[in-house]
């Protein structure tokens, strides 16, 4: 089988697509880097929609926990505390029972026993209790000065927010976000190895990295690959984020820009 029949046979495996038996024997290179690559589908599927809807769940939960009103303030803080507190792996798995006891009550609930929509629950509650603490850190760090030019221009209410308060939080939480949305990225890998069963051998990345090195016993292969794969998908994160955090920061001096730099030790 030559590579361009490979690209085509598996090309959308993870997808449901093309051939339905994954390589028995004789595992080319080319096959690895076909189906691991196809499984990454399911790792930019889940980081970006949890991403993109964590994001407004986060701004929501840190003005909650920045509110004065205890009623508004503890459930933001209990959720925070609860999903950071509480290792991803464990979520998934606590997640996958709880959705499996609900399908017993109601067919409502079929769809979320399945990776699709159940791991994209945990992954969007997850990201957005993190994103959460970091865009209520930046709240908590908007000079004063932003915010009394704000009375003095006389804006108040959803108007002094829209143009003061969140683009200044953005600006400040834009770094520490893009390494979480890095960190999201990576933590999509947990997916297929927690609760959430790949049907019919449809899995993400690292489930068909894991598969090569089971069948080939050399890991050296397979794993690197992934990581390859992964390093592209930072840089291109970092990039995209990049462009968005200049945008951000379009009104200040050049000299005065923060620019976007991956720190793997302030990773969580």
């Amino acid at each position: 089988m030559s590579c361009w029949e490979t690209i085509a046979d598996y090309a959308l495996r993870s997808q449901g697509f093309g051939e339905r038996l994954l390589p028995r024997t004789d595992f080319t290179l080319c096959q690895q880097f076909v189906l691991i690559g196809s499984g990454m589908i399911w790792n930019i599927y889940f980081g970006i929609f949890a991403l993109v809807s964590g994001f407004f769940l986060a701004t929501a939960v840190a003005l909650g926990k920045a509110a004065e009103n205890p009623l508004v303030r503890k459930p933001a803080e209990w959720f925070i505390f609860l999903f950071r507190g509480s290792p991803l792996f464990i979520q998934f798995f606590f997640a996958y029972f709880v959705f499996l006891s609900l399908k017993g009550v109601s067919s409502f609930f079929d769809p979320f026993t399945s990776a699709w929509l159940g791991a994209l629950v945990v992954l969007f509650l997850n990201t957005a209790a993190y994103s959460g603490e970091i865009f209520y850190g930046a709240l908590q760090s908007i000079p004063k000065g932003d915010t009394e030019a704000a009375d003095a221009y006389g804006l108040s209410g959803w108007s002094r927010f829209r143009r003061v308060i969140w683009p200044t939080m953005l600006r400040l939480a834009w770094p520490a976000y893009t390494n979480e949305a890095i960190f999201l990225f990576h933590a999509t890998t947990l997916v297929f190895f927690s609760g959430f069963p790949a049907t019919q051998q449809r899995g993400d990345a690292l489930y068909y990295a894991n598969y090569f090195a089971d069948k080939t016993f050399n890991p050296f292969v397979p794993y690197p690959i992934l990581a390859g794969y992964f390093i592209l998908l930072t840089l291109v994160v970092i990039g995209l984020f990049g462009l968005v955090n200049n945008r951000l920061n379009r009104h200040l001096p050049q000299d005065r820009r923060k620019s976007i730099k991956y720190k793997p030790q302030v990773i969580r």
